[in-house]
């Protein structure tokens, strides 16, 4: 009778290396596969999958070499205890990258075999990795504003000087344009890095190139984008700018402290909504007058202070403030559309606060929430930002 062999995975991103290593443990006996829930990749990996559990299981079936697959049901790196426990295998195969004295200690608690493979490619193909496949694609960050946006445009810091607040994002979701998430920034930076940010530069000089290369005298465009833009995507973590009557700030401050990012992601949630239609005017109709860019200053330094103190209930009071101060000098921020996603957003129990990044008129809305995986795994269609550090 031949022995049954285990491995596990999240296999999301299925390529030639999984299958090649599916073979070679398939040589010890019948092969049965733990795959990780989308919950277990969600709350450990801190994104969606690519592929659902269930297209997962599909696939790996599929694979010859396979006997049979499950869905494991636990958690975090050890998420395939309980189907062990049910399949009781006589041999626990993993790679070297997914070695751990821990996987060890367990196969050896339940007399386990455990045996450990070199990751090597089947004769004549490239070699394939999830991460490898992963940097082959453009890993470029986007940003999120979270307070004080459009205060980087000299119309609107001459009235009163202050603050915006931005992160920068890991692109762990696809970025969509015209979604108020500075894709036309992003754009620019294509031509120039196609895949990723250059690992070795100033991320505040690297700003500079960027706002400069988007903005050269001879582009078509009549408007200056504003600096926030190209900020927020390349300086990491939590940052805040000051402007003053003009198009670059006077201060950057930035803030890494891995309590307050994590803070952040567990109180942030993205809803996508339809993209801003081409041709649709945010600055008609503007009403801008210095009241009312005090009252957007004030809302942005108050957002940093609570964000700082981690406290959400200022966080959350400042962050719709903001929000307001915004839509007050800008009303076409919000249409029919937004509104819509607003009025139903809004009425959840979990949600303490909203906004829209960018100049609005659709895209995502961004929520407070009161715990983001809770809200995640209520509500699908949410998207959890992954900070840059």
């Amino acid at each position: 009778m031949a022995k049954k062999v285990f491995v596990s995975g999240c296999y999301d991103l299925l390529h030639s290396g999984h299958v090649e290593f599916f073979r070679q443990a398939a040589q010890y006996g019948d092969l049965y596969v733990g795959i990780g829930s989308d919950q277990t990749i969600l709350h450990y990996k801190r994104h969606k999958t690519v592929y659902s559990e269930q297209e997962r299981l599909f696939m790996v079936k599929a694979i010859r070499y396979v006997t049979d697959a499950f869905i494991n049901d636990g958690d975090g790196i050890m998420d395939f205890v309980g189907t062990v426990d049910r399949i009781k295998p006589d041999i626990f195969v993993v790679n070297t990258d997914g070695s751990s004295d821990t996987k060890r200690q367990f196969c050896q608690d339940r007399g386990i075999q455990y045996i450990v493979l070199q990751r090597t490619p089947q004769q004549g193909l490239t070699p394939r990795s999830s991460t490898s496949l992963k940097q082959t694609a453009c890993q470029l960050p986007t940003r999120l504003d979270l307070a004080g946006t459009w205060i980087d445009q000299p119309y609107v810091s001459c009235h009163q000087p202050g603050w915006a607040i931005t992160i920068s994002l890991e692109p762990t979701f696809e970025v969509r344009e015209r979604c108020g998430l500075s894709t036309s920034t992003r754009n620019e930076i294509k031509k120039i890095w196609p895949y990723q940010l250059p690992i070795n530069m100033d991320p505040e000089m690297l700003a500079r190139l960027v706002f400069c290369f988007e903005n050269h005298p001879e582009r078509s465009e009549g408007h200056i984008s504003g600096a926030q833009d190209a900020i927020g995507i390349c300086i990491p973590g939590l940052c805040r700018h000051f402007y003053d009557n003009h198009f670059w700030p006077t201060q950057i401050e930035t803030h890494n402290d891995e309590q307050v990012l994590q803070w952040l992601e567990q109180h942030l949630c993205m809803i996508p909504m339809n993209p801003r239609t081409p041709g649709y005017s945010v600055v008609e109709g503007k009403d801008i007058t210095k009241d009312k860019v005090q009252n957007l200053t004030q809302a942005a330094d108050d957002c940093w202070n609570a964000i700082l103190a981690t406290d959400l209930d200022r966080f959350a009071d400042a962050y719709r403030r903001s929000f307001d101060a915004q839509v007050s000098m800008f009303p076409a921020m919000r249409n029919p559309h937004v509104d819509g996603f607003i009025s139903k957003y809004s009425q959840m129990e979990d949600v303490m606060a909203w906004k829209m990044p960018g100049a609005g008129g659709g895209g995502y809305l961004i929520l407070v929430v009161r715990d983001s995986n809770h809200f995640a795994t209520l509500h699908p269609e949410a998207i959890l930002p992954k900070i840059r550090r």
